[in-house]
This record gives C-alpha cells, structure tokens and sequence, in this order.
C-alpha cells in the first residue's frame, strides 16, 4: 500500500478528471523488470531466512511442548475420560463417547507401542501414574508432538500464501507462546488432534489453490486429496471440524463461482470442463473424508468387541455384538403373570407405586384425578413388582405360562396395592400437555376403566411377535386408548412424592427416552429352568447399521450436555479471555494448571480482527464516494487472503452462539490460531509499502517456449509471486520493528503466566494474586 497522495485515486463523478492509464503491457513490462531484478539479486538462497526461521520456530515448539511433560505425575482434568478411553482400547472394552475415535485411536496406537496393557482407567483427577504403573509421558508425547507440529504449519501457511517474513514469525509467534496451546498439548486430550488437523487442512488447501492454473496436475491432484484426509481427519477428532469443512466449502464455492465466469483472464471454461472441476472438488474434498471417516468407526468396531461400560447406550441387537454381554448372558424370557421389575433405561428408576394420593390441586391450580401415585425410584423395592396380566377382562388359565411376544396388550397389576396401571385424559404433575398416570382397583379395571388400563407392548427394533426377554428387551409401553407413551425425567415431584420422578404419558412416541426394560423377574424361583443359561454365540450386525446407531446416540448425548459445569464459559467471554479452567491443584506444594491463553497475545489478536473489520469497512465506504485508496492487487489480497483467515475464525467461533451444550475456552482454540493468521496478515498490511506498479497481478508468466509470454497459461506455466518478488526491494524495518515489539510483549506475557500452564513452580499469595488480571478464580489467593 503506498503512502504517497499518488496512491489514493478519485473515480467516478462527471467532474473528476480522470489519471492516464498506463497500457496494461507497458505495466506487466514494469512488473517483470522488478521481478528479475528482484530474482537476479537473489538468486540463491532466496529463501533461505524462511528455511532458518522455520527451523528456529521448530525447535522452540518442541522445547516448550515437551518441557517438564511427565510433571505432574498424577490424572489432570480431562485424562480421566481420554487416558480411561486409550485404556478400553487396549483392553477391547467396548465404551461409548460422543466424539469420533480418530483422535481417541492416536492415545491406543501410542499405549500399544510401549507395550501398556490398559490396567489403569483414570477414575480421578490426581491419581498417581507413578503408583499405578502408567506410561502417561509416552500417552502426552502424541498431542505434543501434534502441537509442536502445528506451530510450523502456522508459519507455513503464511509463507505460502505469500506473506512476508515478519509476518509468517508474528502469526507463528502467537501460537507458539501461547500458553493455552501449549497446556492443552502437554495431556492427554484431543485438541492437539483437532488444531493441528484444522491447519494442516488450511495449509494443503492454499497448496492446493495455488496450484489453480495447473489443474489435474499430478501435485494438484495431491494437494487435493490431502486436504480432504486432512479434513477428514478434523471432524474424526471432534464433530466441530465440521467449522472446517465451511471454511475450505466456502473457499471452493468462490473458486468454482470464477471458473464459470465466461471472462474470467486465463479462458472461458467449457462446461464439460467446469464439470471435471466440480467432479474432482466433490471426490476429493466430500467423498474421500467421508470414507477415511467411515474407516475409523470400522477400526473402532474392530477393536471393541467386548462387553463394557458402553453397553447401556446402544441398542439390544447392537450389545449382541459383543462378547460376554451381561444382558444377553442374563436375558430370560417373560411369561404372563410373572412378577416384573419395569427400569427406565436413560434414568435408570424403577416404576413405581404406593398408596399414597395426588393432591387435589397442583401449585399452579391444576386439578389432579386425586388416584393412587405412579411415581419413578431409584432403588430396589418390593413397591417396584408389577404382574403382567393378559388384557382380556376375566383372564384364562390356558395363557399361563405362555411367553409374552412383541405387540401383545397386557395390563400391570401392582402387587402390593392390588391395584391396576392406567393412564387417562388428566394433565400430569409437571407437564399438562401429557398424561398422568394412576392406578385402579381390580373391580374398576375389569369394568368401566377396562379399555383405559390395556397398553401395548413395542419392542425396540423387535420383530413381529418377537418374544418378549428381560434385560434385552427393551421396550416403549403404549396406552391403546390414547397413543401415549410411558415417560419419566429427572426433575424430581413436590415433597407429596417424596421427590420421586414423574411418570407420566408422553405423545411423543418417536422420542428415545420412552424406552424401559425388565430388570428382574421375581417370581422365579431359584432353580428354575427357565433360567438356564445357554451358550449364545456373537451375532453379527452389518456395519452400516452399527454405524448409524452409534451416529444418533452420539448426537444426542452430545446435544443433551446441557448441565452446568463451574469453569464452563460462554463464547462472547472467549476472544477477552475473560476466565479459564483450573485442570490441576496440590496443596501441600501450591502449584495448579490453570489452563488461560496468553492475555497480551489473545487481546492483541482479537483487536486486529476488529482492525481488519474497520479496514474493510472504510474501504468499502471510500468506494462508495469514489475514492481508492487501495491498489487493485492489495485490495484484492486483503479481501482474498486475509478475508480468508478471517472467514475460519469466523466459521470457528461465531457457531458457538447457537450451542445450548457446556462450552469452554478450549473451544476457542482453532478460532484462535486463524485470529493469529489474521494478525500476522495485518501487521504486514500495515507496515509494509508496497511497489509503485499498481495493479499488478499476484502471477508471473515464463516463456512459452516460443519466444512469447502467455498470462495465465497453465502450460506456459503460471506460478504464484512469492513475498520477495512482492515487496521488491523495499525496507522491511518498520515491519521488523512491529513484529519485534509484537513478539516481545507476547513473550513477556507467556513467561508471566508459565507456573500456571506447566503447574510449577507453586506461587505464594501475592504471586497468585498478581496474575489475577480479570479476576482469574486462581487458587491459593488467600
């Protein structure tokens, strides 16, 4: 960008005398001229203070990722769920989690390299590894060396995307002192995964565009299937890399939008041709992520075939799958008038009754049936025994002992009461659009209430007069009259229920939280034949369909994290730093990991991101009133390149709005690195001035072989102009300058907070108290 008067130009308007415009020839003939200066005077070793920092900024990244990694010796925050999950792995126990197993597999193939066994489940947060036997360094060694890795791939990033030395250093800079990146990669958690996969995915695309004038090229096919399995492997470590995949769509979606344009400078398209472009975008960056993501969960599946904590979420037919199954080993079939215990299977209480009444009035002045409570427990009581009974009025000896099968209508008789389940048209406690539930006499249920106490009997993904098993037959238990289904939740009832759970008639029937099973059956006597055990062989189930299963109960879980959590935050607090997390204390030494980014770096990025804004913004609003103050190629690198960085902050953080899940500041942290690009991006926009040429190209052309240049021929081989050729021969000071004060203040930031991030040394009252800044809730203050 030029300082001169010169370089703001007037347009439009019938009095503005418009400047001559220098033949387009005679400019690219300027270009050139610079450009071979430029290339003559740095012929070797061009790039050679690329390579240097980039290997500097290497080694620091290792340095400060793997510095004092085996401290502490004990389970910190989050590796109670990844280290336990690296555990069952090992052990092919099969668990559930509601992020892919990409990032999850990375901590098994670790354990698996030093031999561990998976002995250790990290039930809680300070366990000793020591004491346990645990390889945890070798387990912290895998996000470290992903986040070392990711440091030079910021820097690479903005290297090839043309930026100057200063501002490759100031974006990789903010990364590598950034206390928040380095406490999240020094343990065992998946966000070294997720970062990394998300710049590296930015990287191969820029690779990969600028390869756009040599298309279907061996390395253009390369660049492109690489920033698919970089995709892939983003949204295989956690579900918000879909934020990635927006961001490189969006970019796909400009690109494809100038290849149909009929004037676009290299040559209209045909649209067969247009279609190969489409074609090939859609394989490489749709099809080939999809299928190295399917080819995780078959890994996964491959490796877990055990019985485990696991078994809960997933469906009867899916627990089948797995060996030494405790519902399948215990399952026995159910005959009419047995004695049952009913369990709700995502709150685990009992249904339940008792003598006691509903009020008349409720707190909100509804009026109750006043019948007998069907509440839901938490623990085995005998007030939990139902007999199921055939639905016929006067029952027939000749259905005793047959078995009872998916579909039939049954009736439940509370045994204690000697009273009869019903459901009718009468709001419930807590929900006056649903039912409530009660219980009747036998008389009363063999005679005016009879239709209103049969309730049919839904297996899940039951077969049609399937028959009907404890433990595994899990089960939706509809009311024939009104097409409810039985329901509880967690909110408990009034002290009248002795704040048992709510049992209502949900008209929801679709909803996954309607099912319940048998637990027991209780009649049984001991010797019985009926339970027997017979040898059951693994069934096996097709892929796909164990797939899609795990699909949905892990998006519903993952939406159903809804509880609060004391270091939680929301994402308007994120770009200020305004609180972090506190991972890990000791008492008797003082020394915590308080997990907080690097405030100057944080605030610094987050105010150039509104610095961009407002450049964009009068930009635009110059325009509008007929002034340029940009040249064509700055411009269009603002809007292109940096408007790119910015858009995958943008698509990385501003989604976390519409979020109703627990949220936390590591959820900032690939929004966080693009802010960092963004950064680097700026301080050279700023800075630097730019050749006199105005609105030169951001290409250069090479002999065609026939003494001519051709502009934009792919075969006369069109490249991207790096930084060097850019910039000229102009002084770097004041951008050196910049990123020097930059650098040293983010420095100084990320040595102040180090105790924090590496949890040693611990810190008296008064050296808590002044890295409090925004009231940080620190421990050991007092």
């Amino acid at each position: 960008m030029s300082s001169t008067p010169s370089a703001v130009r007037q347009r439009g308007g019938q009095n503005v005398k418009k400047t001559p415009v220098t033949p387009a020839a005679t400019r690219d003939d300027d270009l050139n001229g610079i450009i071979e200066r430029v290339k003559k005077s740095t012929a070797r070793g061009s790039e050679l203070d690329y390579k240097i920092a980039l290997l500097v900024i290497t080694v620091l990244a290792f340095a400060t990722r793997f510095w004092g990694i085996s401290h502490p010796d004990q389970v910190v925050f989050d590796e109670v769920h990844f280290g336990k999950f690296a555990s069952y792995y090992l052990q092919r126990t099969y668990f559930f989690d509601v992020h892919p197993p990409f990032g999850k597999l990375l901590f098994a193939l670790m354990g698996w390299l030093v031999r561990y066994d998976g002995h250790f489940l990290f039930d809680n947060i300070g366990d000793s590894y020591i004491e346990n036997n645990v390889p945890y360094v070798a387990f912290r060694a895998m996000p470290a060396l992903l986040g070392a890795l990711t440091v030079p791939t910021v820097f690479l990033i903005m290297w090839e995307s043309g930026y100057s030395l200063p501002a490759a250093v100031v974006a990789a800079g903010l990364v590598l002192f950034d206390n928040a990146h380095i406490g999240q990669t020094r343990l065992i958690l998946l966000d070294a995964t997720l970062v990394f996969a998300m710049s590296l995915s930015v990287l191969c695309y820029i690779l990969f565009y600028k390869l756009r004038h040599e298309s279907f090229g061996r390395k253009w096919w390369k660049w492109l299937l690489l920033t698919g399995v970089s995709l892939s492997c983003v949204i295989s470590t956690k579900y918000v890399g879909v934020f990635t995949f927006f961001t490189i769509g969006s970019a796909v979606a400009i690109d494809l939008w100038g290849l149909l344009d009929v004037n676009r400078k290299q040559g209209a398209l045909t649209l067969p041709e247009f279609g190969k472009h489409f074609g090939a975008r859609v394989v490489g960056l749709i099809v080939v992520p999809f299928f190295f993501y399917l080819f995780w969960f078959q890994v996964h599946f491959a490796i877990l075939t055990k019985s485990g904590p696991g078994d809960d979420f997933m469906s009867p037919e899916f627990q089948e799958t797995l060996s030494d199954n405790i519902m399948t080993m215990q399952s026995v079939g159910i005959q009419f008038y047995d004695t049952i215990s009913i369990r709700h299977k995502e709150t685990k209480t009992y249904l339940h009754s008792h003598p006691d009444k509903y009020p008349l009035r409720y707190d909100d002045g509804r009026v109750s049936s006043q019948g007998q409570q069907v509440t839901g427990y938490p623990h085995n009581d005998t007030n939990n025994y139902w007999q199921i009974l055939p639905a016929a009025a006067i029952p027939s000896d000749d259905l005793a002992g047959q078995n009872v099968k998916n579909g039939d209508v049954i009736k439940l008789r509370h045994l204690v009461t000697n009273t009869v389940l019903l459901t009718h048209d009468v709001a419930s406690p807590y929900y006056p659009t649903n039912q409530e539930f009660t219980t009747v006499s036998i008389d009363d249920a063999n005679g005016e209430r009879f239709n209103d106490t049969q309730f049919e009997l839904k297996i899940e993904g039951g077969k049609a007069k399937q028959d009907f098993r404890s433990m595994s037959g899990q089960f939706k238990l509809i009311h024939v009259p009104t097409k409810v289904a039985m329901w509880t939740h967690t909110t408990p009832l009034p002290d009248w229920a002795y704040k048992q759970a709510e049992i209502n008639g949900n008209k929801n029937l679709q909803q996954s939280s309607n099912i319940w099973y048998v637990e027991q059956i209780p009649s049984l006597p001991e010797g019985s034949e009926r339970l027997a055990k017979e040898p059951k062989k693994v069934k096996r189930v097709p892929f796909l369909k164990k797939y899609f299963e795990l699909q949905r109960a892990m998006f519903f879980h993952n939406n159903a994290l809804t509880s609060s959590h004391p270091y939680a935050s929301q994402p308007i607090q994120w770009p200020f730093l305004l609180r972090g997390v506190s991972f890990w204390t000791k008492n008797d030494t003082r020394q915590q990991i308080y997990f907080l980014g690097n405030p100057v770096g944080w605030w610094l990025a987050s105010s150039v991101l509104a610095i961009f804004a407002g450049i964009v913004g009068a930009d635009q609003l110059s325009q509008r009133r007929g002034v340029d103050a940009l040249d064509q190629r700055t411009r269009s690198r603002l809007y292109n390149s940096t408007g790119f960085f910015f858009l995958c902050w943008a698509a990385h953080y501003l989604p976390f709005f519409l979020m109703g899940r627990q949220l936390f500041l590591h959820h900032y942290l690939p929004a966080h690195l693009a802010s960092a690009l963004v950064t680097g991006a700026i301080v050279e926009f700023v800075f630097n001035l730019d050749p006199t040429v105005l609105d030169e190209p951001s290409y250069t052309t090479v002999a065609d072989g026939k003494g001519g240049k051709k502009k934009g021929d792919a075969v006369a081989g069109t490249r991207s102009v790096s930084a060097k050729e850019r910039l000229g021969t102009q002084s770097m000071l004041a951008t050196w300058a910049a990123a020097g004060v930059v650098l040293a203040v983010v420095i100084g930031g990320w040595y102040f907070f180090l105790p924090l991030t590496y949890g040693k040394p611990g810190l008296d009252v008064a050296q808590v108290n002044a890295r409090k800044w925004l009231g940080y809730d620190l421990h050991f203050a007092k």
